[in-house]
Formats: structure tokens, sequence, C-alpha cells
């Protein structure tokens, strides 16, 4: 195999693929690059076996071929060279080449044998999707993945396709997300996938503005985005009744400025416990006292906010970082937040009036400590 193409194609190329390159891996094979070059084309590809990418770049071809090569070094060294153009040989004992009008770099590649075949996809369903939709969904839900992978069926965002619209919900079992979209229409696919975090991740980085084709197919998910291909495999688990565990009957209703009491909570999340981040709402008539205190370190903190209330007076308690990331991920100017016990979930919704894109996200309380203040 030998062919050559500019510095920067392949530097961006091998910059995508090495999000699909495990840090360890008790398969070595796994660290390269397949590059499989031919006069119609040439593909690069990588994967975690979890997560697949092909790309394919342009260059000039002297001889047909395919090799593994691996994608540290090579991408170590492209990313080094000034502009040029970069030349790679491979010959049949999987000695590479790598040249440059200045330089000469060699290294040993792998049994291309040995690299794992792309996966193939029966039953597939394709569905097209705007770049601005998608990117609304993984923005709205990665946040709530879980990171435990004992509980599977929470470490990804749970698409669900109906005649309503599409659904997108993400929880860790502290706080939930429900992103609804009622205008969007699908006629190839009803049902439900669970996508995982990683392939969600590397989408938001890589959507362009035009429309992304998704591909269902069994235990898979394919995402089409230009010349590229992005290949997972899904999570098998059922995702639980997230329906069962939205209260319905919270009708304390507290109508918030957003950014008034996102600054609020980060001003006084700074003396909160650094291991339970506690604060507290003592919740008024016309006013949110945001509270916390720290006997470890002997601080804490009090701010007054400025809210419209209607409902009874009640002080309840939240992970500081939890909350700031439920406020943070709404991009309205007023936060609705729906209590009704100190120690049942608290629904935070837009109060927005545009019902086609609408969002719900659920926060777990914790339970307060007896805090003693200091009379002044």
């Amino acid at each position: 195999m030998k062919f050559s193409t500019s510095k920067t194609e392949l530097l961006i190329a091998l910059q995508k693929l090495s999000k699909a390159t495990p840090t360890r891996s008790t398969l070595p094979i796994l660290s390269c690059v397949l590059i499989k070059a031919t006069n119609e084309k040439t593909l690069l590809k990588a994967t975690d076996l979890e997560l697949t990418i092909e790309l394919e770049i342009s260059v000039s071809i002297e001889e047909e071929g395919e090799a593994a090569i691996p994608l540290k070094q090579l991408y170590d060294i492209t990313n080094e060279l000034q502009e040029t153009r970069v030349t790679i040989s491979v010959n049949n004992k999987n000695k590479v080449e790598i040249s440059t009008n200045s330089g000469l770099y060699d290294l040993m590649g792998k049994q291309k044998e040995e690299f794992p075949s792309t996966p193939e996809i029966k039953n597939t369903n394709k569905i097209d999707i705007e770049a601005k939709t998608l990117k609304n969904i993984i923005n709205s839900t990665l946040f709530a993945v879980s990171k435990d992978d004992l509980k599977p069926s929470l470490t990804g965002v749970l698409l669900r396709f109906n005649s309503n619209g599409l659904t997108a919900v993400s929880t860790d079992g502290h706080r939930l997300v429900k992103y609804e979209i009622s205008d969007y229409k699908n006629k190839n696919f009803n049902g439900d996938v669970v996508v995982p975090k990683k392939f969600f991740s590397y989408l938001l980085n890589s959507l362009s503005d035009e429309k992304t084709i998704l591909s269902i197919g069994d235990n898979y998910l394919t995402a089409e985005i230009n010349q590229d291909k992005i290949i997972t495999r899904t999570i098998g688990e059922n995702f639980p009744d997230y329906e069962s565990v939205i209260p319905k009957d919270n009708n304390k209703h507290l109508k918030i400025d957003k950014k008034v009491l996102f600054g609020a909570i980060k001003r006084v999340s700074i003396f909160s416990n650094k291991s339970t981040h506690q604060i507290a709402f003592d919740i008024k008539k016309d006013s949110v006292f945001i509270t916390t205190e720290d006997p470890e370190s002997s601080s804490r903190a009090k701010e007054e906010v400025i809210a419209e209330y209607d409902g009874e007076e009640i002080k309840i308690g939240y992970n500081g970082e939890y909350l700031k990331d439920i406020i943070n991920h709404f991009n309205e100017e007023t936060v609705l937040i729906k209590l009704n016990t100190p120690i049942s979930a608290t629904i935070f919704v837009s109060n927005n009036k545009d019902k086609k894109d609408e969002k719900t996200m659920l926060l777990m309380p914790v339970r307060l400590n007896n805090w003693k203040t200091k009379k002044k």
C-alpha cells in the first residue's frame, strides 16, 4: 500500500478516530487505525468494540492495499509536521514508512487480519433528524446519564420514537431529564433505543449544520455525517419506567429568574461541605433563602432571592452540584419549580409558551443536617 495526502486532512481524520481508540485494552490491535486504500476511495477505521468510526479521506494512490498502523504514533508525528504532503507506504512485512519532503519515519504495523470487522447490521430503519434537534437532545440529557456500570440501562439516553413525536430521557437515580419534541415526525420507526453516552459525546463535537441520518438496527445505531460513519452498539437492557417516578401532585409552585437563581446557588455552594455539597432552600411567600453550613470547615453562607411562590412555606435540601446542573440546562429566562414535601422529588419545567419543545427535570432532595445558625 502506498498513498499520499495532505498533513491537515490526515490529522483531522486521526483526531476523530482517536475517540474510538481505547486507552487500555487487552487487544493490542485496537490501538491501530485500519487503512484500506483503493482506486475508488481510501477508508480509515478505528474501534474499541463499542464505538466504531469510519472516515473517508482524499489521497493520491500509488498502490492499493490495507494496513493496521498504530494510531497514536501516526497521530503524534502528523501533528508535529509542518503543512506538507505526507506519503505512507506499507510493505508485506507490515513495515510502515512515513515520508515528507524533509523527513523519513519508520514504524511497525500489525497484522491487518486481526482488526475487528465492521458489525453487520440487520433490519435497519433510516431516520432523518436535524443537527440542531440532535444537539438540543444531547445537550439537554447527557449530563444526567449515570456513571454506574452496574446499571447498564442508565448509562445511556433513551430515545423513544412514536406518533406523538420524539422523547429523550436520561437519569442517574438522583436526577432525571425528559425532553419532548412534539413536532418531530418520523414514518420509518416506532420504538425505543438506548444510546450509549460515548456515542452522543462524539456526535456533539462532530455534527454539522446539515441533516444527520440515523440508522437503527438490531443492537446497533449508525450515524452518517457527510462522509463519516459512526457505529455504536446500543444498550440492550430496558430503560426504567420513568413516567412512574415523575410526581403528578406537586402543587407548590415557585417561579424564579434563572440567572439570579443560578448565581446564588454557585456562590452559596462554595461554602458547602465538599463531600455532600448540601444546600437548603427555605421558601417563603415572596422569596427564597438559599443557605449552607459546613461544620467541618466552620463555613456558612446565606442569600435571599426574590421569587413568586404559591404554596405553604417549605424547607428542602439538595445536592448543590446536581442542582447547578439542572438550572444551568434551562435556556429560558424563568424556571418553574414544582414541590410537594421536603422528601419528595422536585420538578423543574420550562416556563415557556412553545409547547413543541418541552423539558422536564426531576431532582431528588437530600435530608438536611441539623444546622445551628448562629445568632447575630
